[in-house]
């Protein structure tokens, strides 16, 4: 397989997003993916009181103040956001999110639906691998919101433009231990503590000796009032022990 992609690399074929290699791959929206395999880890999860969103901000630099690495965005009253990958690529689809929700709100008179702004991110995600002279996205982006029905919705995107509804699940850094952790401990009835003690332990076995509770940012959005609320990060290194 390593030798095929080097073979396709020599020809070409990962020199545009619009050609496919002879054995039917985009190799610029594979690169893509492993940019984001790259990128800081960020999970979400259902919880009985809402949608869970924890990140890593990665701050590298002691020197860097870590309030202004922003890796965690509310989207509108009901939706919430994370990211992992390249964080510009991210910021531009969020404020996309952004204006389509209130576009919606303005226009109906009522929030959008989660799937139905994923569907439209994801729209235009898909829409960067088929045009010349662009490329993909290189991010992921975890949606969390809670619907009118009451009910949470749990969303990551690819940089295909292909998304999938979770229960639980982790981007980026580790995803896969983090998601096989994932995978043995969540429960359906997890409550917001127990989630958030979960990704931490997620976190702490994906970053190993880079983990610090300070980089940490969460947030969730209440599934009764469809509110999202940042968590303070007090609560954070009190469940980090």
């Amino acid at each position: 397989m390593e030798q095929a992609t080097v073979n396709h690399q020599m020809m070409g074929y990962d020199r545009t997003s619009t050609m496919f290699s002879p054995d039917g791959r985009l190799l610029q929206v594979e690169y893509a993916k492993k940019t984001i395999r790259q990128g800081s880890t960020a999970i979400g999860m259902i919880c009985k009181e809402g949608v869970l969103l924890v990140t890593d901000k990665r701050v590298a630099n002691k020197l860097v103040v870590g309030e202004s690495v922003e890796k965690l965005f509310q989207v509108d009253e009901h939706i919430g956001a994370t990211i992992s990958g390249f964080v510009s690529d991210g910021r531009i689809l969020i404020e996309r999110a952004r204006v389509r929700a209130q576009q919606h709100r303005v226009t109906y008179d009522e929030s959008i639906d989660v799937l139905e702004l994923v569907r439209g991110i994801c729209d235009m995600k898909q829409w960067f691998t088929q045009v010349g002279g662009a490329r993909p996205f290189g991010v992921s982006i975890l949606f969390g919101g809670v619907d009118e029905d009451g009910g949470g919705k749990l969303f990551a995107t690819e940089p295909s433009g292909i998304f999938f509804q979770y229960k639980a699940v982790a981007v980026g850094e580790g995803e896969v231990e983090v998601n096989n952790m994932l995978s043995k401990e969540y429960k359906d009835d997890l409550a917001l503590q127990e989630g958030i003690k979960l990704a931490i332990r997620g976190l702490k076995k994906a970053l190993i000796k880079d983990f610090d509770v300070d980089r940490l940012s969460a947030a969730y959005i209440d599934v009764n009032e469809k509110k999202y609320r940042k968590i303070d990060p007090n609560l954070l290194r009190k469940l980090s022990k």
